[in-house]
Protein backbone atom coordinates (compact mmCIF):
# COMPACT_ATOMS: atom_id res chain seq x y z
CA UNK A 1 0.00 0.00 0.00
CA UNK A 2 1.23 3.46 -0.80
CA UNK A 3 -0.37 5.26 2.14
CA UNK A 4 -1.10 2.53 4.66
CA UNK A 5 -4.77 3.56 4.98
CA UNK A 6 -7.26 0.79 4.36
CA UNK A 7 -9.91 3.29 3.26
CA UNK A 8 -7.84 4.55 0.30
CA UNK A 9 -9.08 3.79 -3.23
CA UNK A 10 -5.74 2.10 -3.97
CA UNK A 11 -6.71 -0.63 -1.50
CA UNK A 12 -10.26 -1.12 -2.79
CA UNK A 13 -9.95 -0.50 -6.54
CA UNK A 14 -9.35 -4.17 -7.44
CA UNK A 15 -12.28 -5.32 -5.27
CA UNK A 16 -14.51 -2.64 -6.82
CA UNK A 17 -13.67 -3.93 -10.30
CA UNK A 18 -14.37 -7.55 -9.33
CA UNK A 19 -17.60 -6.46 -7.63
CA UNK A 20 -18.70 -4.51 -10.69
CA UNK A 21 -18.04 -7.50 -12.96
CA UNK A 22 -19.86 -9.85 -10.58
CA UNK A 23 -22.86 -7.56 -10.26
CA UNK A 24 -23.03 -7.12 -14.03
CA UNK A 25 -23.04 -10.89 -14.55
CA UNK A 26 -25.95 -11.21 -12.10
CA UNK A 27 -27.90 -8.46 -13.89
CA UNK A 28 -27.18 -10.08 -17.27
CA UNK A 29 -28.32 -13.48 -15.99
CA UNK A 30 -31.56 -11.96 -14.64
CA UNK A 31 -32.22 -10.23 -17.97
CA UNK A 32 -31.49 -13.38 -19.93
CA UNK A 33 -33.88 -15.45 -17.83
CA UNK A 34 -36.72 -12.91 -17.85
CA UNK A 35 -36.54 -11.35 -21.34
CA UNK A 36 -37.83 -13.94 -23.82
CA UNK A 37 -35.97 -12.73 -26.90
CA UNK A 38 -32.70 -12.67 -24.96
CA UNK A 39 -33.29 -16.22 -23.78
CA UNK A 40 -34.03 -17.37 -27.33
CA UNK A 41 -30.88 -15.65 -28.60
CA UNK A 42 -28.71 -18.06 -26.53
CA UNK A 43 -26.30 -15.22 -25.82
CA UNK A 44 -24.16 -16.21 -22.78
CA UNK A 45 -24.68 -14.09 -19.68
CA UNK A 46 -20.96 -13.27 -19.58
CA UNK A 47 -21.11 -11.84 -23.12
CA UNK A 48 -24.28 -9.90 -22.30
CA UNK A 49 -22.66 -8.56 -19.12
CA UNK A 50 -19.59 -7.46 -21.04
CA UNK A 51 -21.74 -5.69 -23.63
CA UNK A 52 -23.66 -3.89 -20.87
CA UNK A 53 -20.44 -2.60 -19.33
CA UNK A 54 -19.06 -1.63 -22.75
CA UNK A 55 -22.21 0.38 -23.55
CA UNK A 56 -22.17 2.14 -20.17
CA UNK A 57 -18.45 2.80 -20.46
CA UNK A 58 -18.81 4.26 -23.96
CA UNK A 59 -21.74 6.48 -22.90
CA UNK A 60 -19.67 7.78 -20.00
CA UNK A 61 -16.75 8.46 -22.35
CA UNK A 62 -18.75 10.57 -24.81
CA UNK A 63 -20.79 12.23 -22.06
CA UNK A 64 -17.58 13.51 -20.47
CA UNK A 65 -16.12 14.96 -23.66
CA UNK A 66 -15.21 12.05 -25.92
CA UNK A 67 -11.80 12.44 -27.56
CA UNK A 68 -11.51 15.92 -26.08
CA UNK A 69 -10.73 14.66 -22.58
CA UNK A 70 -13.66 12.29 -22.08
CA UNK A 71 -13.45 9.49 -19.54
CA UNK A 72 -14.62 5.90 -19.82
CA UNK A 73 -16.47 4.29 -16.96
CA UNK A 74 -13.39 2.64 -15.49
CA UNK A 75 -11.37 5.83 -15.86
CA UNK A 76 -13.60 7.78 -13.52
CA UNK A 77 -12.07 8.99 -10.24
CA UNK A 78 -13.61 6.16 -8.22
CA UNK A 79 -11.80 3.58 -10.40
CA UNK A 80 -8.69 5.58 -11.31
CA UNK A 81 -5.76 7.36 -9.67
CA UNK A 82 -6.54 10.69 -11.33
CA UNK A 83 -4.62 10.40 -14.62
CA UNK A 84 -5.04 13.04 -17.30
CA UNK A 85 -6.83 12.51 -20.59
CA UNK A 86 -9.88 10.50 -21.58
CA UNK A 87 -10.82 7.72 -19.23
CA UNK A 88 -12.94 4.61 -19.63
CA UNK A 89 -15.21 3.34 -16.89
CA UNK A 90 -12.53 1.16 -15.32
CA UNK A 91 -9.97 3.94 -15.47
CA UNK A 92 -11.83 6.13 -13.02
CA UNK A 93 -10.11 6.82 -9.67
CA UNK A 94 -12.23 4.34 -7.73
CA UNK A 95 -11.06 1.54 -10.03
CA UNK A 96 -7.43 2.60 -10.14
CA UNK A 97 -4.71 0.96 -8.09
CA UNK A 98 -2.38 3.94 -8.00
CA UNK A 99 0.11 2.95 -10.71
CA UNK A 100 -2.41 0.98 -12.82
CA UNK A 101 -5.64 2.23 -14.33
CA UNK A 102 -8.85 0.24 -14.05
CA UNK A 103 -8.71 -0.56 -17.78
CA UNK A 104 -5.23 -2.01 -17.31
CA UNK A 105 -6.51 -4.16 -14.45
CA UNK A 106 -9.27 -5.45 -16.75
CA UNK A 107 -6.68 -6.40 -19.36
CA UNK A 108 -4.58 -8.16 -16.71
CA UNK A 109 -7.66 -10.07 -15.55
CA UNK A 110 -8.36 -11.14 -19.13
CA UNK A 111 -4.77 -12.30 -19.61
CA UNK A 112 -4.55 -14.33 -16.39
CA UNK A 113 -8.08 -15.78 -16.58
CA UNK A 114 -7.18 -17.31 -19.94
CA UNK A 115 -4.18 -19.12 -18.47
CA UNK A 116 -5.94 -20.19 -15.27
CA UNK A 117 -8.95 -21.47 -17.25
CA UNK A 118 -6.79 -23.62 -19.52
CA UNK A 119 -4.87 -25.04 -16.55
CA UNK A 120 -8.11 -25.97 -14.75
CA UNK A 121 -9.51 -27.54 -17.93
CA UNK A 122 -6.35 -29.59 -18.51
CA UNK A 123 -6.38 -30.86 -14.90
CA UNK A 124 -9.77 -32.50 -15.26
CA UNK A 125 -9.34 -36.27 -14.84
CA UNK A 126 -10.45 -38.37 -17.79
CA UNK A 127 -11.47 -42.00 -17.43
CA UNK A 128 -12.97 -42.76 -20.84
CA UNK A 129 -11.06 -45.01 -23.22
CA UNK A 130 -11.17 -44.25 -26.90
CA UNK A 131 -11.96 -46.93 -29.48
CA UNK A 132 -10.19 -46.89 -32.84
CA UNK A 133 -13.20 -45.26 -34.50
CA UNK A 134 -13.56 -42.66 -31.76
CA UNK A 135 -9.84 -41.94 -31.85
CA UNK A 136 -10.21 -41.21 -35.57
CA UNK A 137 -13.11 -38.84 -34.88
CA UNK A 138 -11.15 -37.05 -32.16
CA UNK A 139 -8.20 -36.67 -34.52
CA UNK A 140 -10.50 -35.28 -37.22
CA UNK A 141 -11.97 -32.91 -34.63
CA UNK A 142 -8.54 -31.48 -33.85
CA UNK A 143 -7.70 -31.09 -37.55
CA UNK A 144 -11.08 -29.43 -38.19
CA UNK A 145 -10.42 -26.96 -35.38
CA UNK A 146 -7.07 -25.90 -36.82
CA UNK A 147 -8.54 -25.80 -40.34
CA UNK A 148 -11.13 -23.36 -39.02
CA UNK A 149 -8.34 -21.20 -37.57
CA UNK A 150 -6.49 -21.21 -40.90
CA UNK A 151 -9.60 -20.38 -42.92
CA UNK A 152 -10.34 -17.45 -40.63
CA UNK A 153 -6.72 -16.30 -40.79
CA UNK A 154 -6.63 -16.45 -44.59
CA UNK A 155 -9.85 -14.47 -44.94
CA UNK A 156 -8.82 -11.96 -42.27
CA UNK A 157 -5.49 -11.24 -43.96
CA UNK A 158 -7.09 -10.96 -47.40
CA UNK A 159 -9.61 -8.43 -46.04
CA UNK A 160 -7.00 -6.21 -44.35
CA UNK A 161 -4.61 -6.43 -47.33
CA UNK A 162 -7.43 -5.32 -49.66
CA UNK A 163 -8.38 -2.59 -47.17
CA UNK A 164 -4.82 -1.21 -47.31
CA UNK A 165 -4.77 -1.39 -51.12
CA UNK A 166 -7.93 0.76 -51.36
CA UNK A 167 -6.52 3.33 -48.96
CA UNK A 168 -7.86 2.32 -45.54
CA UNK A 169 -5.57 3.29 -42.69
CA UNK A 170 -4.84 -0.09 -41.14
CA UNK A 171 -1.94 -2.52 -40.88
CA UNK A 172 -1.96 -5.29 -43.53
CA UNK A 173 -1.48 -8.03 -40.95
CA UNK A 174 -4.33 -6.99 -38.64
CA UNK A 175 -6.58 -9.63 -40.19
CA UNK A 176 -4.68 -12.43 -38.51
CA UNK A 177 -6.45 -11.43 -35.30
CA UNK A 178 -9.63 -12.98 -36.75
CA UNK A 179 -8.66 -16.58 -35.81
CA UNK A 180 -7.26 -15.44 -32.46
CA UNK A 181 -10.45 -13.51 -31.67
CA UNK A 182 -12.95 -15.95 -33.17
CA UNK A 183 -11.13 -19.26 -32.84
CA UNK A 184 -9.31 -18.79 -29.54
CA UNK A 185 -11.30 -16.15 -27.70
CA UNK A 186 -10.83 -12.97 -25.73
CA UNK A 187 -7.54 -13.70 -23.98
CA UNK A 188 -5.54 -14.68 -27.05
CA UNK A 189 -7.02 -11.85 -29.11
CA UNK A 190 -5.80 -9.39 -26.48
CA UNK A 191 -2.40 -11.07 -26.18
CA UNK A 192 -1.63 -10.85 -29.89
CA UNK A 193 -3.28 -7.45 -30.25
CA UNK A 194 -0.93 -6.14 -27.56
CA UNK A 195 2.05 -7.63 -29.39
CA UNK A 196 1.04 -5.94 -32.66
CA UNK A 197 1.00 -2.54 -30.95
CA UNK A 198 4.64 -2.74 -29.86
CA UNK A 199 6.31 0.65 -30.28
CA UNK A 200 9.63 -0.97 -31.31
CA UNK A 201 8.26 -1.78 -34.78
CA UNK A 202 7.54 0.78 -37.54
CA UNK A 203 4.37 -1.11 -38.51
CA UNK A 204 1.43 -2.66 -36.71
CA UNK A 205 -1.18 -0.72 -34.76
CA UNK A 206 -0.62 2.86 -33.66
CA UNK A 207 -0.51 1.86 -30.00
CA UNK A 208 -0.83 -1.12 -27.70
CA UNK A 209 -4.31 0.12 -26.74
CA UNK A 210 -5.41 0.10 -30.39
CA UNK A 211 -4.09 -3.44 -30.90
CA UNK A 212 -5.74 -4.74 -27.74
CA UNK A 213 -9.07 -3.07 -28.49
CA UNK A 214 -9.03 -4.36 -32.08
CA UNK A 215 -8.46 -7.93 -30.87
CA UNK A 216 -11.06 -7.64 -28.11
CA UNK A 217 -13.60 -6.21 -30.59
CA UNK A 218 -13.02 -9.19 -32.91
CA UNK A 219 -13.57 -11.56 -29.98
CA UNK A 220 -16.80 -9.75 -29.00
CA UNK A 221 -18.10 -10.06 -32.57
CA UNK A 222 -17.21 -13.74 -32.43
CA UNK A 223 -19.47 -14.33 -29.43
CA UNK A 224 -22.33 -12.54 -31.18
CA UNK A 225 -21.69 -14.58 -34.34
CA UNK A 226 -21.81 -17.79 -32.29
CA UNK A 227 -25.20 -16.89 -30.85
CA UNK A 228 -26.75 -15.60 -34.09
CA UNK A 229 -25.41 -18.43 -36.25
CA UNK A 230 -26.33 -21.06 -33.67
CA UNK A 231 -29.91 -19.83 -33.40
CA UNK A 232 -30.32 -19.69 -37.19
CA UNK A 233 -28.97 -23.23 -37.60
CA UNK A 234 -31.18 -24.67 -34.86
CA UNK A 235 -34.30 -23.05 -36.28
CA UNK A 236 -33.53 -24.36 -39.78
CA UNK A 237 -32.85 -27.88 -38.51
CA UNK A 238 -35.95 -27.80 -36.30
CA UNK A 239 -38.15 -26.89 -39.28
CA UNK A 240 -36.62 -29.82 -41.17
CA UNK A 241 -37.48 -32.08 -38.24
CA UNK A 242 -33.86 -33.14 -37.68
CA UNK A 243 -33.50 -31.83 -34.13
CA UNK A 244 -35.70 -31.13 -31.13
CA UNK A 245 -34.98 -28.08 -28.99
CA UNK A 246 -35.92 -28.59 -25.36
CA UNK A 247 -37.57 -25.73 -23.51
CA UNK A 248 -36.00 -26.47 -20.16
CA UNK A 249 -32.54 -27.77 -19.47
CA UNK A 250 -31.98 -29.78 -16.31
CA UNK A 251 -28.63 -30.83 -14.97
CA UNK A 252 -28.51 -34.33 -13.54
CA UNK A 253 -25.44 -34.08 -11.34
CA UNK A 254 -24.79 -37.14 -9.23
CA UNK A 255 -23.06 -37.20 -5.86
CA UNK A 256 -20.27 -39.33 -7.37
CA UNK A 257 -19.41 -36.47 -9.73
CA UNK A 258 -18.82 -34.17 -6.79
CA UNK A 259 -17.08 -36.68 -4.53
CA UNK A 260 -15.72 -39.74 -6.31
CA UNK A 261 -14.09 -42.85 -4.79
CA UNK A 262 -11.08 -42.02 -2.61
CA UNK A 263 -11.57 -38.30 -3.21
CA UNK A 264 -10.44 -35.79 -0.62
CA UNK A 265 -13.33 -34.95 1.75
CA UNK A 266 -15.54 -31.98 0.95
CA UNK A 267 -14.59 -30.15 4.14
CA UNK A 268 -11.75 -31.76 6.07
CA UNK A 269 -8.84 -29.92 7.60
CA UNK A 270 -8.60 -28.18 4.21
CA UNK A 271 -11.67 -27.43 2.11
CA UNK A 272 -11.94 -29.46 -1.09
CA UNK A 273 -12.28 -26.33 -3.25
CA UNK A 274 -9.18 -24.84 -1.61
CA UNK A 275 -7.13 -27.84 -2.73
CA UNK A 276 -8.38 -27.57 -6.33
CA UNK A 277 -7.75 -23.81 -6.54
CA UNK A 278 -4.36 -24.26 -4.86
CA UNK A 279 -3.28 -26.80 -7.49
CA UNK A 280 -4.47 -24.60 -10.38
CA UNK A 281 -2.76 -21.44 -9.10
CA UNK A 282 0.44 -23.35 -8.22
CA UNK A 283 0.71 -24.81 -11.73
CA UNK A 284 0.08 -21.41 -13.27
CA UNK A 285 2.73 -19.83 -11.02
CA UNK A 286 5.25 -22.47 -12.13
CA UNK A 287 4.44 -21.59 -15.75
CA UNK A 288 5.55 -18.02 -15.00
CA UNK A 289 8.82 -19.26 -13.51
CA UNK A 290 9.39 -21.43 -16.60
CA UNK A 291 8.67 -18.58 -19.03
CA UNK A 292 10.87 -16.16 -17.09
CA UNK A 293 13.63 -18.76 -16.94
CA UNK A 294 13.50 -19.30 -20.72
CA UNK A 295 13.63 -15.55 -21.39
CA UNK A 296 16.52 -15.01 -18.96
CA UNK A 297 18.60 -17.96 -20.17
CA UNK A 298 18.21 -16.99 -23.83
CA UNK A 299 18.52 -13.27 -23.08
CA UNK A 300 15.44 -12.54 -25.20
CA UNK A 301 14.43 -9.04 -26.22
CA UNK A 302 11.09 -7.37 -25.59
CA UNK A 303 9.35 -8.67 -28.73
CA UNK A 304 10.36 -12.31 -28.10
CA UNK A 305 9.46 -12.01 -24.41
CA UNK A 306 6.03 -10.84 -25.51
CA UNK A 307 5.76 -13.93 -27.72
CA UNK A 308 6.82 -16.34 -24.94
CA UNK A 309 4.47 -14.78 -22.38
CA UNK A 310 1.71 -14.77 -25.00
CA UNK A 311 1.86 -18.57 -24.79
CA UNK A 312 1.12 -18.51 -21.05
CA UNK A 313 -2.01 -20.60 -21.52
CA UNK A 314 -0.20 -23.19 -23.65
CA UNK A 315 2.74 -23.61 -21.26
CA UNK A 316 0.30 -23.80 -18.34
CA UNK A 317 -1.66 -26.49 -20.19
CA UNK A 318 1.43 -28.63 -20.80
CA UNK A 319 2.48 -28.33 -17.14
CA UNK A 320 -1.05 -29.26 -16.03
CA UNK A 321 -1.08 -32.34 -18.28
CA UNK A 322 2.35 -33.37 -16.95
CA UNK A 323 1.21 -32.97 -13.32
CA UNK A 324 -1.98 -34.90 -13.99
CA UNK A 325 0.03 -37.76 -15.55
CA UNK A 326 2.39 -37.86 -12.56
CA UNK A 327 -0.47 -37.90 -10.03
CA UNK A 328 -2.32 -40.58 -12.02
CA UNK A 329 0.82 -42.74 -12.21
CA UNK A 330 1.53 -42.43 -8.49
CA UNK A 331 -2.08 -43.28 -7.72
CA UNK A 332 -1.95 -46.44 -9.85
CA UNK A 333 1.23 -47.55 -8.09
CA UNK A 334 -0.40 -47.03 -4.72
CA UNK A 335 1.97 -44.24 -3.71
CA UNK A 336 -0.99 -41.85 -3.42
CA UNK A 337 -4.29 -43.11 -2.04
CA UNK A 338 -6.34 -39.94 -2.22
CA UNK A 339 -7.58 -38.49 -5.51
CA UNK A 340 -6.66 -34.82 -5.43
CA UNK A 341 -8.03 -33.82 -8.85
CA UNK A 342 -11.80 -33.51 -9.16
CA UNK A 343 -13.43 -32.97 -12.54
CA UNK A 344 -16.55 -31.32 -11.14
CA UNK A 345 -14.55 -28.75 -9.18
CA UNK A 346 -12.17 -28.07 -12.08
CA UNK A 347 -15.16 -27.42 -14.35
CA UNK A 348 -16.49 -24.89 -11.86
CA UNK A 349 -13.11 -23.13 -11.59
CA UNK A 350 -12.64 -22.94 -15.37
CA UNK A 351 -16.23 -21.77 -15.82
CA UNK A 352 -15.76 -19.02 -13.25
CA UNK A 353 -12.52 -17.62 -14.68
CA UNK A 354 -13.74 -17.88 -18.28
CA UNK A 355 -16.90 -15.94 -17.40
CA UNK A 356 -14.85 -13.20 -15.76
CA UNK A 357 -12.43 -13.25 -18.70
CA UNK A 358 -15.21 -12.61 -21.21
CA UNK A 359 -16.81 -9.78 -19.20
CA UNK A 360 -13.47 -8.10 -18.47
CA UNK A 361 -12.29 -8.49 -22.06
CA UNK A 362 -15.35 -6.90 -23.63
CA UNK A 363 -15.50 -4.12 -21.02
CA UNK A 364 -11.83 -3.28 -21.75
CA UNK A 365 -12.56 -2.31 -25.38
CA UNK A 366 -11.74 1.34 -26.09
CA UNK A 367 -14.14 2.52 -28.77
CA UNK A 368 -12.03 5.56 -29.66
CA UNK A 369 -9.00 3.33 -30.29
CA UNK A 370 -10.84 1.32 -32.99
CA UNK A 371 -13.23 3.94 -34.37
CA UNK A 372 -11.25 4.24 -37.63
CA UNK A 373 -11.27 0.43 -38.05
CA UNK A 374 -15.01 -0.08 -37.56
CA UNK A 375 -15.75 -0.73 -41.24
CA UNK A 376 -12.97 -3.29 -41.60
CA UNK A 377 -13.97 -4.93 -38.31
CA UNK A 378 -17.59 -5.36 -39.40
CA UNK A 379 -16.58 -6.84 -42.76
CA UNK A 380 -14.16 -9.24 -41.06
CA UNK A 381 -16.80 -10.22 -38.52
CA UNK A 382 -19.52 -10.97 -41.07
CA UNK A 383 -17.29 -12.81 -43.57
CA UNK A 384 -15.57 -14.72 -40.77
CA UNK A 385 -18.90 -15.86 -39.34
CA UNK A 386 -20.34 -16.91 -42.72
CA UNK A 387 -17.19 -18.76 -43.81
CA UNK A 388 -16.94 -20.59 -40.47
CA UNK A 389 -20.65 -21.46 -40.58
CA UNK A 390 -20.62 -23.06 -44.04
CA UNK A 391 -17.21 -24.70 -43.67
CA UNK A 392 -18.09 -26.37 -40.36
CA UNK A 393 -21.50 -27.39 -41.72
CA UNK A 394 -19.84 -29.06 -44.72
CA UNK A 395 -17.25 -30.87 -42.57
CA UNK A 396 -19.84 -32.16 -40.09
CA UNK A 397 -22.13 -33.47 -42.82
CA UNK A 398 -19.24 -35.33 -44.43
CA UNK A 399 -17.22 -36.61 -41.46
CA UNK A 400 -19.67 -36.72 -38.54
CA UNK A 401 -22.81 -37.95 -40.30
CA UNK A 402 -24.27 -39.80 -37.29
CA UNK A 403 -24.45 -36.67 -35.14
CA UNK A 404 -23.84 -33.81 -37.60
CA UNK A 405 -26.21 -31.21 -35.99
CA UNK A 406 -24.73 -31.73 -32.53
CA UNK A 407 -21.17 -31.61 -33.80
CA UNK A 408 -21.90 -28.51 -35.87
CA UNK A 409 -23.15 -26.55 -32.87
CA UNK A 410 -20.17 -27.63 -30.76
CA UNK A 411 -17.63 -26.76 -33.46
CA UNK A 412 -19.27 -23.54 -34.61
CA UNK A 413 -19.69 -22.25 -31.06
CA UNK A 414 -16.06 -23.03 -30.26
CA UNK A 415 -14.66 -21.56 -33.50
CA UNK A 416 -16.49 -18.27 -33.00
CA UNK A 417 -16.39 -18.01 -29.21
CA UNK A 418 -14.84 -20.48 -26.78
CA UNK A 419 -15.26 -24.16 -25.97
CA UNK A 420 -17.85 -23.17 -23.35
CA UNK A 421 -19.84 -21.35 -26.06
CA UNK A 422 -19.84 -24.56 -28.08
CA UNK A 423 -21.11 -26.47 -25.04
CA UNK A 424 -23.86 -23.88 -24.48
CA UNK A 425 -25.13 -24.32 -28.04
CA UNK A 426 -24.77 -28.11 -27.89
CA UNK A 427 -26.82 -28.38 -24.71
CA UNK A 428 -29.83 -26.86 -26.45
CA UNK A 429 -30.29 -30.12 -28.40
CA UNK A 430 -28.12 -32.59 -26.46
CA UNK A 431 -28.40 -31.64 -22.81
CA UNK A 432 -27.23 -35.04 -21.53
CA UNK A 433 -24.29 -35.21 -23.97
CA UNK A 434 -25.53 -38.49 -25.39
CA UNK A 435 -23.62 -37.92 -28.65
CA UNK A 436 -19.80 -37.84 -28.80
CA UNK A 437 -19.82 -34.14 -29.76
CA UNK A 438 -18.92 -32.88 -26.27
CA UNK A 439 -16.14 -35.44 -25.85
CA UNK A 440 -14.71 -34.42 -29.21
CA UNK A 441 -14.31 -30.86 -27.91
CA UNK A 442 -12.37 -32.11 -24.91
CA UNK A 443 -10.10 -34.70 -26.53
CA UNK A 444 -9.37 -32.73 -29.69
CA UNK A 445 -7.10 -30.36 -27.76
CA UNK A 446 -3.96 -32.49 -28.21
CA UNK A 447 -4.11 -32.84 -32.03
CA UNK A 448 -5.28 -29.21 -32.24
CA UNK A 449 -2.24 -28.02 -30.26
CA UNK A 450 0.11 -30.11 -32.44
CA UNK A 451 -1.32 -28.83 -35.72
CA UNK A 452 -2.13 -25.36 -34.41
CA UNK A 453 1.30 -24.52 -32.99
CA UNK A 454 2.66 -23.42 -36.41
CA UNK A 455 -0.27 -20.98 -36.65
CA UNK A 456 0.81 -19.36 -33.40
CA UNK A 457 4.35 -19.02 -34.74
CA UNK A 458 2.96 -17.47 -37.91
CA UNK A 459 1.00 -15.10 -35.71
CA UNK A 460 4.35 -13.87 -34.43
CA UNK A 461 6.17 -13.95 -37.78
CA UNK A 462 3.50 -11.85 -39.50
CA UNK A 463 4.57 -9.00 -37.23
CA UNK A 464 8.21 -9.51 -36.30
CA UNK A 465 9.34 -11.10 -39.59
CA UNK A 466 13.12 -11.50 -39.65
CA UNK A 467 16.22 -9.42 -40.33
CA UNK A 468 15.71 -9.67 -44.10
CA UNK A 469 11.93 -10.06 -44.19
CA UNK A 470 9.83 -7.23 -42.83
CA UNK A 471 6.21 -6.16 -43.09
CA UNK A 472 4.38 -6.12 -45.50
CA UNK A 473 6.42 -8.94 -47.09
CA UNK A 474 6.09 -11.02 -43.93
CA UNK A 475 2.30 -10.59 -44.17
CA UNK A 476 2.21 -11.97 -47.72
CA UNK A 477 4.50 -14.87 -46.82
CA UNK A 478 2.29 -15.68 -43.83
CA UNK A 479 -0.79 -15.65 -46.05
CA UNK A 480 0.86 -18.00 -48.54
CA UNK A 481 1.97 -20.44 -45.84
CA UNK A 482 -1.50 -20.46 -44.29
CA UNK A 483 -3.03 -21.36 -47.67
CA UNK A 484 -0.54 -24.23 -48.08
CA UNK A 485 -1.20 -25.52 -44.54
CA UNK A 486 -4.96 -25.28 -45.09
CA UNK A 487 -4.76 -27.40 -48.26
CA UNK A 488 -2.58 -29.99 -46.48
CA UNK A 489 -5.09 -30.26 -43.62
CA UNK A 490 -7.95 -30.79 -46.07
CA UNK A 491 -6.04 -33.71 -47.57
CA UNK A 492 -5.55 -35.11 -44.07
CA UNK A 493 -9.24 -34.63 -43.21
CA UNK A 494 -10.48 -36.39 -46.34
CA UNK A 495 -7.65 -38.93 -46.45
CA UNK A 496 -10.02 -41.89 -46.32
CA UNK A 497 -11.99 -40.81 -49.37
CA UNK A 498 -8.97 -39.61 -51.36
CA UNK A 499 -6.73 -42.62 -50.81
CA UNK A 500 -9.59 -45.12 -50.80
CA UNK A 501 -10.48 -44.12 -54.35
CA UNK A 502 -6.87 -44.53 -55.42
CA UNK A 503 -6.68 -47.92 -53.70
CA UNK A 504 -9.92 -49.09 -55.29
CA UNK A 505 -8.74 -47.89 -58.69
CA UNK A 506 -5.41 -49.71 -58.34
CA UNK A 507 -7.16 -52.87 -57.19
CA UNK A 508 -9.49 -52.85 -60.19
CA UNK A 509 -6.55 -52.31 -62.55
CA UNK A 510 -4.64 -55.21 -60.99
CA UNK A 511 -7.69 -57.48 -61.25
CA UNK A 512 -8.12 -56.74 -64.95
CA UNK A 513 -4.42 -57.37 -65.58
CA UNK A 514 -4.63 -60.78 -63.89
CA UNK A 515 -7.75 -61.85 -65.83
CA UNK A 516 -6.69 -64.22 -68.66
CA UNK A 517 -7.59 -63.05 -72.12
CA UNK A 518 -10.00 -65.18 -74.06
Amino acid sequence: MTSGNFWDSDVWSFILILGTIGLTVLVAEALRNNVKWLKRSLIPSSVLGGMILLIISTIVFYATGGKDGGKYLFELPCFNGGKDGGKYLFELPCFNGGTMSGMTILEILTYHCLGLGFVATALRPGNKKLTKQRAGEVFDSGVTTVSGYLLQGILGLVITIVAVLIGTKIWEGAGILLPFGYGQGTGQAMNYGSMYGNSEMPWGFESIESGRSFGLAVAAMGFLSACIGGVIYMNVMRRKGKIVIKDEQKENITFDQIIGPNDTPMSGSVDKLTIQIGIVVAVYAVSYCLMEGICSLLNLGESMRATIFGFNFLIGTFLAIALKSIITGLHRKGRIKRRFLNGFMMNRISGFVFDFMVVAGIAAIRIDAISEYIGTLLIMGVIGALATYFYVKFICEKLFKNYAPQQFLAFYGMLTGTASTGIILLREIDDQFETPAADNLVYQNLPAIVFGFPLMLLGTFVYTGSEKITSPLSVYITLGLMVVFFVILQIILFRRKIFRKKSVGNAETATKAQTPSE
